[in-house]
């Protein structure tokens, strides 16, 4: 193929190939031609035309296929109009002598037909060029069309569209020839050539001006007989003429010298409707000949001109547009009704005409009203219709009132006016759904079914009981009584109940127990009997009874179908028998099988039938051609009862079929089911008598009963399939095989489409090698022997259907069945057999899989020779040849990937295929070819031009064709996927290049791919397209918004600012005074009448809604982007050094307009996304700062907006849903902490305070606008923003009062925030008595809502105080979204009176009544005991933690976040007062249950917040426990108080014994607990891990900071436990909290700069301070085995330091020293004294202080000074002794090492600091020695004055430090100092020299030497070390 891309065709490559390869080689060519002529230079083309020419001519006349011969034509055009023209009139010559041929052999008409199409293509290229030539082309072409055949008139009548295309006006003078030639094409018989007639016109109407204006009449008529026997694209074609022509009529503005002349007439818009009007109910006939049918009452106007005439009058309405609709609504709405009034008494005499009129009726209002208004002007025409209702309905309400019901005058009146009522009533209802304002909730809301019924299950099964008789008997002798109008009566009401039943079964699933449905059985035996009598009931009663009969019927099969076949096993073959009477029986007289069969056929194959089946846009009025002229199309008034069943296909309005087909439609399923679990002999016997009916009927009657039967077999093998079952013995297959056999070959393609599938299924079900391989060899018989279309039709599909359910598996007969296909696919005679095999072929291609592989490269040669060679008039083949191609790529797969030959060369054949489909006139043959790039795209994407694949996309995005839509969208929803950038580029690119190809409603050059999407999605109606479109923005906006931000804001923006009013916004200043103007945020509402026209005209409010949802997602893209999206001073910043950058946080104004925009529109669904958009922003922007004004934040600046926004929430009329999320992003902004003012934080609490008025009237008060479950919604809301800001202003106020914690604020926040924290808490503390009681009131319901089902029956009947019982069920979602902080809310409220305050207003309710069912949450109710104030206070706390228990020990995988901390913090809030604290205490079992629940939280949510929060909780149990002990110690003591101390019963954990029970035990549950805790940490702390409980070497760790966190809090509550147990049980746990607490010290002992513990180090020490300092060390029962363990504990420590095996462990000697420390300061001394130990840690000290780490040697001085001073000489001594003299040599060194940096200066000044503390607790008679000691060291120190001014700073600081301690020293021991001075004269003199010359500096000296004395690093130090 490669060869073929070159300027000229390669003549000697091209001569050397097949037939088949050459047609392919020279299509090729030609599409490589075509690109490459446009990419070449003028003069290069002009160099190598005469030979191009030549070649093109010569390819003209060797009779190319169709895509060639367009192809060529296309190619000449382009080379004429880029190269020379003066040999052009030579080639138009030789066109015209080719088509002027006598030659009229089939061999020649390809050239001829070429010769036609390259006229066409020269003079729509070079147009006025050619003028003088074209009236001999035309009038050649014209006489060639008389005597063309249907080919030729189609490609005749698209080159007369394309040469007017090209002159334009300068054709007229061949306009009326064209027209009369183009008004015999409109007629054709050939629908093709109809389609291309109609093309010509339109093309011929924008210069023909009689068209439009003298001829209008004639052409309105020619277009009505035009639809007479159309098909699905004529009907689009002509109406599109129709429509247009007539809307020029109306605009057209005459220029002045044509109107002077008198041909041309103004035309109005009442004759234009007049017009339509004539078609609509006359049809094409003349007005003469359609009053005589009126007179004769016989309907004259056919269904296909009515539907097409209806899609004219939508194609007029549309080209004049939604701005002349809005002005001349009233006048069209009128006409349009008028359509089916009773003054055109044909339309609506007859019911199945007035259903077919009704329908084409509501299209035009719904396709004009719903499609071309915006909703402003939508809302205007709902009131007008209403006014049009209202009008009608006073007729028929003034006739109803009437007395006399025989009135002649009314009744006429009634019937004149009902067929318009229902129409304007279905177009009032579909405006107000599609308008989507407060009635959607009415009109879907899941409340009903079970939540309702299942409080009237009871009466209701009861009543169905009574309506049917109780036996067999009642049922005679009622057949004895009554007259025609009491059964009528009764058999209304049984099919009522049955029908009631069926709702039942369907809807209520959840209440079908086993129970329920033994209650349900007992009518069916009787309704039953009642079924089998019906016959001998008519014949009694007379035919009034007929149809009530067949309803009864209907509704009785119905429900049958839903129940468990085992429910009616005993009427089985009752049911059975008067199926098949019904079947086959002789009322039905018409065969409907256009709604029987389809469910029967495979979705796929009703791809062959009539295009009807097939989804369309005009689906809705295009179905009833479908049916009949007889049959009436679905309508309402059929069956009521279908309003509230859900819409399969999803229409606006329900369709049922008249009775007396949808009875038959129900046989055929129930038959299917019933005949699959009768007795085998039964089924064979029914099987056998069906056969027979069908034999013994004749001509349409037999017709009947084969659809009938046939349906019912083929319903039977599919459920007996469906259910893996088994047709039964062999003799069940004879009738069988016959029945389906004669189906085969029935004239009906329906029938035979049935039939194949139920050909597969019977192989399929009896399943067997031998049986399949003869019903294939039937087949193939009679495929080779048989020459009718009937037959070969039939039996390739069955062919094909076998393969697809069989597949490849058993199937030996694959070679055969290709090739007799093969042969059949090629039969041009008959296009349908050419598309039956060609389908059945894709079928086998598809299930073959594999195995197909030998026939890929003859099956792909084929289909590309019949798409070059298939007349473009056969669609249908070109269909089935695309489903072909399509299931050939797929079996190739990922190979075509591969590079070698012959890959390369089968992918090259299925690009050609798929340009040759894309080139196709016929809608689905193009959606095919995309279909199969996108699967050539998916396993080969590199080898898809995406450039050109995505031209073909744009092009086709806004087709009129549904099919084609979707395919567009599902290819591009692939693509963006991958490569979602390049797509949208390309698809800009191409429409900057291009002229006029691309679709003129999409506007891609401005608003790029992602816009026009957004646009089509405004106008799209198609709910599978939605979500495709939908879809496809969203991998967009994924992959492309965070780079394209400013592009994708725009877009939104647009969107949501094309339908605000802004006009009557004010302008919201966003400054506040003192700011300022910034130059970058104007005020962010301006008025929009200034700005440019809009690129989104009027988007509906669902457009405008998927608009804000985008901006959240683009917020939540940018949120996992760069960090600067969210930082303004960052962003600044890169913007500066790159303004490309772009950046979030820049467009904050604009987000806060957009939210703005939604949050106030009219639109209650755009009003939610607007709030929750809002919402967003607040929460991600909250917290930035404003760089400008530091203390503020970035949001300040907008608080009128969100003010703004919020406010229209909060009005009465405000639907419950709106407010609710209002009240989110209230409490949100309150919380966020964004507003400080008083002020202005009173804006947004006043509105919260009005939701809360209007909610405390309770459930009762609320609107019945909506459903109750909306005012629980709204109520719950309420109160959940209530809680999260009363929760907010409780921790300000806290962290107000403890100002440590706020250290991050700085000056001036902190004065405003006192201001709105305790100003915060003051605004809600005036509602808290009422919002505590109805907290309380909500919890209880939660309460009620969340027990299990068994106590059911407790709950109240009426339901709780927000909730009412019917709504229970939607009601739980509502209280799981806010219970949990109103829990924490409640909890903090109850925490803040302290459980011992009544409340000030307990009792005074302000509520209009009791809020709760009990009196839990009042101090007394009506009648009932008074509660003690004791009583109420246990109630409430039971609630919270039975609330907080329930939910926390049953964690469900949805449980948020947010839930779960909330109840923990409820639960740390109940525990931070006295009161609750000893109800736990004085319960151990409670207290046990809450830890373990506890411990199942920490092990099943990995947060560390919530693990955090759990074990504060559990410090808080152990807290309660502990007060508890102490409490029964003190109580005990008191009472015991002159008993002796030895008396007194043991209190605690353990008690006398020391034994700890699990699951009884506190102490052991939270152990476990906390081991859990830090084993999940520090692994190695689990001795089973580290094989030994010995200490084992490994490096200690630094753990996270939320690691260390919860080992610090773990280690808290472990230190605690010792004072929970009696003196026995702390001995009992002590070795295990040892154990813990010092693996955790050796496990983190990392050594940190600056000598600084490690956070879980520090925590550790800690505990072990507070274990040591436990009372239980020095209780008399303890006390000795305590002293033991500490021993051994202390030994552990020592341990760790001295290397163990050898290997030397890197801990921290300062976190160890400083853990002896601790075990020496804080327990007894008989603990540390014992030598062996106290000689260990004297030596670790010595060794410490000889360490070269300076950190080291400060922090061993620290702990020595410590000890040194401790009061017990007996511990502190021995350290004196051992130490003193190492230190004082340490200091007398320093005059030879003199310190050069401040840590060496330090070490200097803890070690004097040392000797300084000795010198104060020594004995009085070595004091004198010490002093003396110490005094040589700091004169030492000293510098004289000359050494003075040249020191360092390090030595000078010394010097004052020496200095400042000898003038404390020297008047302290002034005895000693002068001893000293006097016995050396030399330190005398040094002292003197540095006094003096130091006279100056002593005055500023001594306050600097304060400083040095706490160096910065020391107080650090200090702090950290606080625990000794």
């Amino acid at each position: 193929m490669e060869l073929a891309h070159s300027l000229l065709l390669n003549e000697e490559a091209c001569s050397r190939l097949g037939e088949v390869q050459k047609a392919e080689f020279i299509f090729d060519w030609l599409r490589y031609l075509e690109k490459l002529l446009l990419a070449t230079s003028r003069s290069d083309v002009k160099e190598k035309q005469k030979t191009l020419v030549e070649q093109l001519l010569s390819l003209l006349n060797s009779s190319p296929g169709p895509p060639t011969r367009k192809l060529l034509a296309k190619n000449l055009g382009i080379l004429y109009s880029i190269g020379d023209t003066f040999s052009v009139y030579e080639t138009i010559d030789k066109c015209n002598d080719l088509i002027r041929s006598k030659d009229d052999s089939p061999s020649y008409l390809p050239t001829k037909l070429a010769a036609v199409v390259c006229l066409g293509s020269l003079y729509k290229k070079l147009g006025r060029i050619l003028g003088n030539t074209f009236t001999d082309t035309v009038g050649n072409i014209l006489k060639a069309m008389k005597s063309a055949e249907s080919q030729g008139r189609y490609e005749i009548m698209l080159s007369l569209q394309n040469i007017l295309k090209g002159l334009g006006a300068a054709a007229t003078p061949c306009h009326r020839d064209v027209y009369k030639a183009a008004r015999s094409c409109l007629t054709d018989r050939s629908m093709a050539v109809r389609c291309a007639a109609a093309k010509c016109l339109l093309e011929l109407q924008n210069e023909a001006s009689f068209m439009w204006s003298t001829d209008l009449d004639s052409v309105a008529t020619l277009c009505f007989k035009s639809f007479e026997g159309s098909n699905y694209d004529v009907r689009i074609s002509v109406s599109k003429l129709l429509g247009t022509v007539l809307a020029k009529a109306v605009i057209s503005k005459h220029p002045g010298a044509a109107a002077s002349r008198q041909s041309i007439r103004r035309v109005s818009l009442e004759e234009v409707l007049e017009l339509l009007g004539t078609g609509f109910l006359r049809g094409s006939s003349g007005f003469l000949r359609a009053s005589g049918d009126m007179l004769k009452g016989t309907s004259s106007v056919s269904r296909d001109v009515r539907v097409g005439v209806t899609q004219a009058y939508v194609v007029f309405i549309s080209t004049l547009g939604g701005a002349w609709l809005e002005k001349n609504f009233a006048a069209f709405l009128s006409h349009v009704l008028s359509l089916v009034s009773q003054s055109h008494l044909k339309v609506t005499q007859a019911q199945t005409d007035a259903v077919c009129s009704r329908r084409c009726v509501s299209f035009i209002l719904r396709a004009t009203i719903g499609g071309l208004l915006g909703e402003k002007a939508q809302i205007a025409a709902a009131k007008d219709i209403c006014q049009g209702i209202w009008k009608l309905k006073k007729v028929v309400d003034a006739v109803m009132s009437d007395g006399n019901l025989e009135t002649r005058l009314g009744s006429t009146d009634v019937a004149a006016s009902q067929h318009m009522l229902v129409c304007a009533l279905q177009e009032l209802g579909n405006l107000i759904h599609s308008l989507g304002t407060t009635a959607a909730p009415l009109l879907q809301d899941s409340s009903a079914g079970p939540a309702v019924v299942g409080h009237h299950l009871a009466r209701v099964l009861l009543l169905w009981k009574c309506v049917f008789p109780v036996s067999p008997k009642d049922l005679e002798t009622e057949k004895s009584r009554g007259d025609s109008f009491t059964w009528q009566v009764t058999l209304e009401g049984r099919a009522g109940a049955l029908c009631a039943i069926k709702s039942f079964v369907s809807h209520c699933g959840d209440l079908l127990t086993e129970e329920v449905i033994q209650h349900l059985l007992p009518p069916l035996p009787c309704a039953v009997d009642l079924l089998t009598q019906l016959s001998s009931i008519i014949k009694t009663y007379g035919s009034p009874l007929k149809t009530p009969s067949v309803v009864y019927r209907q509704r009785l099969y119905e429900l049958l179908i839903l129940l468990p076949p085992e429910t009616y096993e005993g009427n089985l073959c009752a049911i059975l028998k008067e199926l098949a009477a019904d079947l086959t029986g002789p009322d039905v007289q018409v065969a409907a099988s256009t709604f029987l069969l389809p469910p029967l056929c495979h979705q796929d194959d009703l791809l062959l039938l009539s295009p009807l089946l097939k989804e369309t846009d005009h689906r809705f009025i295009e179905e009833q051609l479908l049916l009949s002229n007889g049959i009436a199309c679905g309508s309402l008034e059929y069956d009521p009862y279908s309003i509230y069943e859900k819409d399969v296909e999803g229409d606006s309005v329900p369709k049922p079929l008249p009775p007396t087909l949808s009875v038959i439609s129900s046989a055929v399923k129930l038959f299917g089911v019933v005949c699959a679990h009768v007795g085998e002999a039964q089924r064979l016997l029914i099987l056998e008598q069906l056969l027979d009916s069908i034999k013994h009927t004749k001509g349409a009657r037999q017709q009947v009963v084969q659809l009938h039967v046939v349906s019912s077999v083929s319903s039977f093998l599919k459920y007996v399939a469906g259910s893996k079952g088994n047709l039964g013995p062999e003799e069940m297959r004879r009738p069988t095989l016959a029945l389906v056999m004669g189906a085969l070959e029935s004239p009906n393609p329906l029938l035979r489409c049935a039939a194949a599938e139920a050909w597969a299924r019977l192989a399929q079900v009896v399943n067997e090698g031998p049986f399949t391989a003869s019903l294939a060899q039937v087949s193939f018989d009679k495929l080779k022997s048989a020459r009718d279309v009937v037959t070969r039709t039939g039996h390739s599909l069955a062919l094909g259907s076998l393969h697809r359910y069989l597949g490849g598996i058993n199937f030996q007969h694959l070679n055969s069945c290709v090739g007799i296909l093969y042969t059949l696919s090629q039969d041009s005679t008959s296009p349908d057999v050419q598309t039956w095999a060609l389908h059945a072929l894709s079928l086998i291609i598809d299930s073959a899989g594999p195995i197909y592989h030998i026939h890929v490269e003859p099956t792909l040669s084929l289909i590309i020779m019949l798409l070059l060679n298939v007349p473009p008039t056969h669609a249908e083949v070109h269909q089935s040849l695309g489903r072909c191609l399509n299931a050939l790529i797929t079996t190739l797969g990922p190979e075509l990937q591969g590079n070698s030959t012959s890959i390369s060369s089968l992918r090259t054949s299925c690009l050609l295929g798929c340009a040759v489909m894309q080139d196709n006139q016929d809608c689905l043959v193009q959606a095919q070819a995309i279909s199969c790039l996108q699967q050539l795209h998916m396993f080969a994407p590199r080898h898809v031009n995406l450039s050109s694949l995505v031209g073909c996309l744009c092009v086709n995005l806004c087709s009129p064709y549904l099919l084609l839509r979707r395919a567009v969208l599902a290819c591009l929803r692939q693509l963006v996927q991958r490569e979602a950038a390049e797509v949208s580029e390309h698809a800009v690119m191409l429409a900057k290049d291009s002229r006029e190809e691309l679709t003129p409603d999409a506007n891609i050059r401005e608003v790029g791919l992602e816009g026009a999407l957004l646009t089509l999605l405004d106008k799209e109606t198609d709910q599978k397209l939605c979500r495709d479109i939908k879809e496809t923005l969203n991998h967009m906006l994924t992959s492309m918004a965070v780079d394209k931000l400013s592009f994708w804001l725009k877009l939104c923006k647009d969107v949501l600012a094309a339908s605000a009013d802004f006009t009557t916004v004010t302008c919201v200043d966003t400054m506040q005074e003192e700011e300022g103007d910034k130059g970058d945020d104007v005020p962010v509402l301006t008025t929009r009448s200034d700005d440019k026209s809009h690129l989104f005209t009027n988007p509906r409010w669902t457009t405008r809604v998927f608009a804000a949802e985008c901006v959240c997602r683009i917020i939540n893209q940018c949120e996992n982007a760069h960090s600067a999206h969210f930082d303004i001073a960052l962003a600044q910043e890169m913007k500066k050094r790159d303004s490309r950058n772009d950046f979030l946080v820049l467009h904050l104004a604009d987000l806060i307009r957009m939210a703005f925009m939604a949050a106030t529109d009219h639109s209650d669904q755009l009003r939610l996304s607007g709030l929750e958009t809002l919402l967003i922003v607040i929460r991600q922007f909250a917290t930035i700062p404003e760089p400008e004004f530091p203390g503020h934040v970035i949001l300040e600046q907008y608080q009128a907006n969100v003010g703004a926004a919020l406010r229209p929430a909060f009005t009465s009329e405000t639907p419950p849903d709106v407010t609710a999320k209002a009240c989110q992003v209230c409490s949100a902004w309150i919380a966020s902490g964004v507003v400080s003012d008083l002020n202005d934080l009173r804006r947004v609490h006043h509105l919260l305070v009005s939701s809360l008025t209007k909610i405390q009237a309770g459930k009762e008060a609320l609107s019945h606008l909506y459903n109750e479950s909306a005012s629980t919604m709204e109520i719950l809301a309420v109160l959940k923003a209530w809680a999260e800001v009363y929760i907010i202003a409780v921790e300000r106020h806290k962290n107000h009062k403890q100002p440590l914690k706020t250290t991050t604020c700085s000056e001036e926040s902190v004065r405003n925030g006192s201001c709105s924290s305790y100003g915060l808490l003051d605004l809600v503390h005036t509602d808290l008595g009422t919002l505590s009681r109805l907290w309380l009131a909500a919890l209880q319901d939660f309460a009620l809502l969340t027990l299990p089902s068994e106590f059911a029956s407790q709950l109240p009947i009426e339901g709780g105080a927000f909730y009412t019982a019917e709504t229970s069920e939607n009601a739980k979602l509502h209280y799981n979204n806010s219970w949990a902080l109103i829990l924490h809310a409640t909890a903090v409220w109850l925490t803040s009176t302290g459980f011992v305050v009544a409340d000030p207003d307990e009792g005074a309710s302000n509520l209009s009544r009791p809020v709760t069912p009990t009196s839990m949450c009042q101090g007394s109710s009506s009648g009932a005991t008074v509660k003690s104030p004791e009583d109420v206070y246990s109630d409430r706390f039971h609630l919270i933690l039975g609330i907080s228990v329930e939910f926390l020990c049953s964690l469900r995988s949805d449980a948020t976040m947010e839930s779960i901390t909330a109840c923990l913090h409820a639960l740390q809030a109940l525990l931070d007062v006295p009161w609750p604290r000893s109800k736990i205490g004085s319960d151990q079992d409670l207290g046990i249950e809450l830890l373990n629940v506890l411990h199942r939280v920490i092990l099943t949510r990995e947060s560390p917040c919530i693990q955090l929060a759990s074990l504060e909780v559990v410090r808080q149990i152990i807290c309660a426990a502990q007060e508890h002990v102490k409490e029964k110690r003190r109580s005990a003591e008191v009472d015991d108080g002159a008993a002796e101390k030895e008396t007194l019963p043991e209190f605690g954990e353990g008690k006398d014994t020391g034994g700890l029970v699990p699951g009884k035990s506190l102490v052991f549950a939270t152990l476990e607990l906390c081991v859990c805790i830090l084993v999940r940490q520090l692994p190695e702390l689990n001795p089973k891990l580290t094989g030994s409980p010995g200490i084992k070497a490994t490096k200690p760790q630094m753990l996270s900071e939320d690691g260390s966190r919860l080992v610090s809090a773990a280690l808290v509550i472990l230190s605690e436990l010792p004072a929970v147990c009696s003196p026995e049980g702390s001995i009992s746990i002590l070795p295990t909290i040892l154990y813990l607490t010092i693996g955790v010290l050796r496990e983190t002992a990392v050594k940190l700069p600056g000598g600084q513990l490690s956070s879980t180090v520090a925590a550790s020490l800690q505990a072990l301070k507070g274990i040591l300092a436990s009372p239980m060390a020095r209780a008399e029962k303890s006390q000795t085995a305590w002293t033991d363990l500490l021993r051994s504990a202390l030994t552990t420590i020592l341990d760790c330091w001295d290397p163990v095996d050898g290997t030397h462990q890197e801990l921290d000697e300062v976190s160890l020293l400083t853990a002896i420390t601790v075990f020496i300061l804080s327990t007894s001394p008989e603990v540390t004294i014992i030598p062996c130990l106290q000689k260990r840690c004297i030596e670790k000290f010595k060794v410490t202080l000889e360490m070269k780490d300076p950190m080291v040697q400060i922090k061993t001085y620290q702990l020595l000074l410590s000890i040194f001073q401790y009061p017990n000489p007996a511990v502190s001594y021995p350290y004196i002794y051992s130490l003193v003299s190492s230190i004082v040599e340490k200091l007398q060194e320093i005059d030879k090492k003199k310190p050069e940096d401040t840590t060496e200066l330090q070490i200097v000044q803890e070690g004097i600091k040392v000797l300084e503390a000795l010198v104060t607790v020594a004995e009085e008679q070595h004091r004198s020695q010490l002093v003396a000691c110490l005094l040589p060291i700091l004169i030492s120190f000293l510098l004289d004055e000359n050494a003075l001014g040249s020191a360092t700073s390090i030595m000078r600081n010394l010097h004052d430090f020496a200095l400042q301690n000898l003038m404390q020293i020297g008047p302290q021991y002034s005895s000693v100092f002068r001893s000293v001075m006097a016995s050396s004269p030399a330190l005398k003199a040094r002292l003197e020299a540095a006094i003096k010359g130091n006279q100056e500096s002593v005055k500023v000296g001594i306050p600097t030497s304060k400083h040095t004395k706490h160096p910065g690093k020391n107080s650090s130090i200090q702090l950290k070390t606080n625990f000794l």
